[in-house]
């Protein structure tokens, strides 16, 4: 696997003349990538990955390496996007966090009154794709932990068909990153979607995340993605760039993701290890280009 080690630098470029990313002063920047991309991928970042970049700085700068849309990004912070005609293609706010999710009744409450208050706002804002997750274990089985999934889920589930919004929950790692988290495979993850029956939901397919508990990606892609509604990217191990220092080669993934049929948004959640967050970012935009 070798990715052109040019294509880095060919980013720094790009960016305004000698001024480090990460302390731009100026926000006024080209919304039109410096690069011609072949459109078959829609991108996106996830805010925190790309820190110490605020908010503010990252709405300004991603369009120019060719990323209109960012991910996990609550009412609050809406307005900032509005501002420089960024799109939310992943929305926060109504979850209680990674361990406390819809695998536990006594959740429930909390989850649906959240969930229905936040479902309309995101449809009102434009928007549609809202994060979900199952929760730890706790000693709990799979089917149990399926069975009451399905309840918890349901009670908001009308309410997201009648205002078009999707509710994604995400498949994580339960070997390095999120110990105990339940919805760490995609089998099981597709079994729910099953139960449930709608278009309105579907699973975050991570691909660093189900590397690194599955593997066999591009298979899960190909049998499975009816029931993906969202993709997210990193480099394993590390998390980091996609680069030639980590395992997953993405522009067959990218392909399958393409030959699918899929018309959503790729974000990539990787933590770049240099200080150019942006060139970093285009260099992986350039990776998935296919």
């Amino acid at each position: 696997m070798t990715f052109d080690s040019g294509r880095r630098s060919s980013f720094k470029k790009m960016i305004l003349s000698g001024a480090a990313v990460g302390s731009l002063t100026s926000f006024e920047m080209k919304e039109e990538p410096t690069f011609q991309l072949k459109g078959n991928i829609n991108h996106g970042v996830c805010a925190w990955s790309m820190r110490p970049l605020s908010l503010e700085e990252l709405c300004a700068n991603i369009k120019k390496v060719g990323v209109g849309a960012i991910d996990l990004i609550g009412p609050k912070n809406w307005e900032t996007l509005k501002k420089y005609d960024i799109h939310c293609s992943m929305c926060n706010g109504a979850e209680l966090g990674i361990p406390d999710g819809f695998n536990d009744p006594k959740f429930h409450d909390q989850l649906e009154k959240n969930y229905t208050e936040v479902i309309p706002l995101v449809a009102k804002a434009g928007y549609q794709n809202l994060i979900a997750f199952s929760g730890n274990r706790r000693g709990m089985d799979d089917e149990t932990g399926l069975k009451n999934c399905e309840i918890g889920i349901k009670k908001i589930l009308s309410l997201a068909e009648k205002h078009n919004v999707i509710i994604t929950m995400e498949l994580l790692n339960s070997r390095v990153d999120h110990k105990d988290y339940m919805c760490d495979k995609s089998a099981w993850g597709v079994e729910l979607c099953k139960r449930i029956s709608s278009e309105n939901f579907k699973l975050l397919f991570d691909i660093y995340h189900m590397q690194i508990d599955e593997g066999d990606i591009i298979r899960s892609i190909r049998n499975n993605h009816q029931y993906f509604g969202h993709y997210h990217t990193a480099g394993n191990p590390g998390r980091n760039d996609l680069d030639d220092k980590q395992e997953i080669y993405y522009p067959p993934i990218m392909q399958a993701i393409v030959d699918s049929g899929f018309k959503g948004y790729v974000s990539h959640e990787f933590i770049p290890k240099g200080e150019d967050k942006i060139a970093a970012l285009g260099h992986a935009v350039q990776v998935c280009d296919v």
